[in-house]
This record gives C-alpha cells, structure tokens and sequence, in this order.
C-alpha cells in the first residue's frame, strides 16, 4: 500500500466514522457490539483507540528501525500481553462511558488530521524502516512491520472493528 492509498484511507475513516456517530441513536449506543463485551458506544471509542496507538508507535517505530534492535523489546512486549489487554478493555470501555459521541468523532478527527500531517512529512526511507512488533497484542500485527504498514494498521483495525458494531 502506497502513501496515497493510506492518505485516502485516512480520509475514508474520518468521513465514515463522523457519518456512523450522527446516525447512531442513544439505543444504538447502548446497544451491545457484536463479537465483543463493548456496547457500540464504547466500540466506538476503541477504535479511535487504534488511531490514538497508532500516533504514539510512530516515534517508537523510526527509533527502533533505525537502531535495529526492536526483537528483544517485541518480545518483552508479548510477554505482557495480558497486562496490555486488560488496559486495551477497560481504556476502551472507560473512555466510551466518559467521552461523549461528538468528542470521539473530534478526537478521531484531530488524531487522522495528525496522522495525514506525519504521514506527508515522511520520506521513502523513514516509510521502510521496520521494526518487530508484539504479535500476541493484536491480530493485525505483524512480526516485523514498516512505519508504513503501521500507518495501514489502524485501517485494518478500524474496519475490523467497524463490522462489529450492531447499529439498527
């Protein structure tokens, strides 16, 4: 996937994302996910969760890939895999609780505007660096992936999770 094609899945989430919230009635909200123990409200959040991951990866990802030395700290990762988990539900289940739909289509907003921003600043080299990531933290992780298929992964997450929700 090229620059292009992230940049335009960036744009695709925004819309999509801020069209889901304005349709969303309070029972929807309510309304459990499918394939999850989240309502939609706070699957809703969890996937502006990835984003927000995503945004602060991006620095750890160009400091390891260039220093090459990112297997031990992947696996010290999986490791505490569980830990990450817990943190994962309940950030996701607290955060939907606490922020209101329109303050999750703006954070979304402002963290793909954030995202796009980096995204155009970054040249074909920092784009290829690679480093190990911890694959027993999320299905869409691969053991050794570039910056840019970081940029791609909160899509993969996104969309994935996107099918869960069980709006009427």
């Amino acid at each position: 996937m090229d620059r292009a094609a992230i940049e335009a899945e960036l744009y695709r989430v925004e819309a999509d994302f801020a069209e889901l919230v304005s349709r969303a009635g309070s029972s929807d909200l309510r309304r459990r996910s499918s394939g999850t123990r989240w309502t939609n409200r706070q699957l809703l959040y969890h996937m502006v969760f990835g984003y927000l991951i995503v945004r602060t990866l991006m620095p750890l990802v160009h400091v390891l890939g260039r220093c090459g030395c990112s297997r031990r700290f992947a696996a010290a990762l999986n490791a505490a895999r569980r830990p990450f988990h817990w943190i994962n539900y309940v950030a996701s289940w607290a955060g939907g609780q606490i922020l209101p739909p329109t303050a999750t289509v703006t954070l979304m907003r402002r963290t793909l505007r954030a995202l796009r921003r980096r995204l155009g600043r970054e040249s074909d080299q920092t784009l290829a660096l690679t480093m190990h990531f911890p694959t027993a933290w999320d299905p869409y992780f691969r053991p050794r992936m570039s910056v840019q298929d970081v940029y791609h992964y909160g899509t993969e997450h996104y969309d994935h999770h996107r099918r869960q929700l069980s709006f009427e």
